[in-house]
């Protein structure tokens, strides 16, 4: 069957699913170009045990016989509509199969604590993408067996690592977003604490991966295995699921998870990483610097709104005060302005002073990942200030930071050299506080030097100017 026909029968199942029940289920079927490179990538290919979890019409699981001496399948899939076409394609295959029509968490769950069912030589998987809050049945789950996760993708893969015998392989097409945040950390932490990572392809499209299905989720594909003492990586990149342009190199594994990093973040150094790397030489720590993420949480602070600043409130900062021609405020908007100065109120607040401000949620249309503000005493005159959570605040201590130094950070956080950096360890648009204190800057002389001469309404071309200048 060739990938033609495989891809006619995947369109016309997801004509056939209900959008929000697909929406409700994160389900983006694996177009047969990708599940054949996906293949590809298993090493150890005889008396091949294959999971493949929420499995759709079964297209990776096709791909895979090609090139794996299968000895046997399981495949898991909720949804009936797929559950008809899956089975005509594991009966295509023509080894020993068994068709799970059942929830892969909680059947998992069950699998690993009470040790039934067989452990996997190889998984080929493309997961759903969905979140899972904290005290939805899925959560508890995983947690049961010590995995602590917040998406449904990476509950699917740490319960396939889990079900793997020492030296199984995986190889898995997801998003990109576990690669960094604190929230993902657990996730992480067990993945390169069982596995290693043999190979990361990367689509440097947004939407060509998925385009059938308009995802617009980074995605990468990783190939791991379990229990294999951790070597060099292979890097590929493609602009899009023909894998047309492939490249590929090797790096060493310290270039992906750096030894020192506590948070283990996976960086994937691009073609197009800075040149510039001297400019990353210090922690915030080292500058005597700090980030968090913007103290006040409007909806918690809604009995002291003020539509206006008045006598007796504190400005409130949003992103929305900041258009591309500057600061404004106040502005006409559904969110306030101000709050009432009162005790109840007092500790979300912080001093007046200079301070610079990043938004967490970049716009998917903007050019940069990190846009980043200054804010001044004399662009918000009151003892108090609030920010909104949707920051992150460079500061000083929960005070101000020296004028200069905050100039200088503010137009090295919008150069194109720091947008490049950033883009190693981060594929989607949320900037978290935890994301910028991993990040190296540069010295304090530096981002004096440049604070001297930073103006916020410098050009792109201005900027990178300055922070690239010898």
């Amino acid at each position: 069957m060739n990938y033609a026909v495989v891809d006619a029968i995947r369109l016309e199942a997801n004509a056939k699913l209900d959008p929000l029940k697909k929406g409700a289920l994160g389900q983006f079927m694996t177009p047969y170009r990708i599940a054949e490179f996906m293949a590809g990538l298993f090493e150890n290919r005889a008396h091949a045990v294959l999971l493949d979890a929420g499995a759709g019409i079964g297209s990776l699981t096709l791909a895979a016989s090609k090139v794996l001496q299968l000895d046997r399948v399981e495949a898991w899939e909720v949804d009936p509509v797929m559950q008809s076409y899956l089975e005509k394609s594991l009966e295509k295959i023509g080894v020993p199969h068994e068709l799970h029509r059942m929830d892969f968490i909680l059947d998992s769950v069950d699998r690993i604590q009470f040790n039934q069912g067989v452990r996997f030589t190889h998984a080929i998987l493309n997961p759903p993408y969905k979140k899972i809050t904290s005290t939805s049945n899925h959560r508890k789950a995983c947690s049961s067996v010590g995995l602590e996760t917040v998406n449904l993708y990476t509950a699917f893969l740490g319960l396939s690592i889990l079900q793997m015998r020492q030296g199984g392989e995986i190889v898995v097409i997801i998003p990109r977003s576990f690669c960094n945040g604190p929230y993902y950390k657990p996730f992480r932490e067990l993945m390169l604490g069982q596995c290693a990572i043999d190979v990361l392809h990367i689509f440097e499209s947004r939407s060509k991966a998925f385009k059938d299905d308009e995802v617009l989720q980074e995605n990468l594909i990783l190939k791991l295995t379990k229990g294999k003492p951790q070597g060099r990586v292979l890097l590929s990149f493609s602009h899009d699921a023909s894998f047309a342009d492939m490249r590929r190199r090797e790096v060493e594994f310290r270039s992906i998870v750096e030894p020192s990093d506590t948070e283990r973040f996976i960086r994937i150094p691009t073609e197009d990483a800075p040149e510039e790397l001297s400019l990353f030489e210090h922690s915030l720590q080292e500058l005597g610097l700090e980030v968090s993420t913007g103290p006040a949480v409007d909806f918690r602070l809604r009995t002291w709104w003020s539509k206006l600043p008045e006598k007796g409130t504190v400005p409130m900062i949003y992103p929305h005060h900041f258009g591309k021609d500057g600061f404004h405020y106040p502005v006409e908007h559904k969110k306030p302005n101000a709050l009432m100065h009162s005790p109840e109120v007092e500790k979300w607040l912080m001093p007046c002073g200079v301070y610079v401000l990043v938004k967490r949620f970049s716009a998917k249309e903007e050019i940069r990942r990190v846009v980043a503000y200054l804010i001044t005493s004399e662009m918000v005159t009151a003892p108090h200030v609030a920010f909104d959570n949707k920051w992150n605040v460079f500061h000083y201590k929960k005070q101000g930071i020296n004028k200069e130094v905050a100039q200088g950070l503010a137009c090295f956080l919008n150069s194109t050299v720091l947008d490049s950096y950033f883009r190693v360890f981060s594929g989607h648009t949320q900037v978290n506080a935890t994301d910028l204190r991993n990040i190296k800057y540069p010295s304090l002389v530096k981002l004096r030097e440049w604070g001297k001469q930073y103006r916020p309404a410098m050009t792109q071309e201005e900027i990178d100017q300055l922070v690239t200048a010898a």
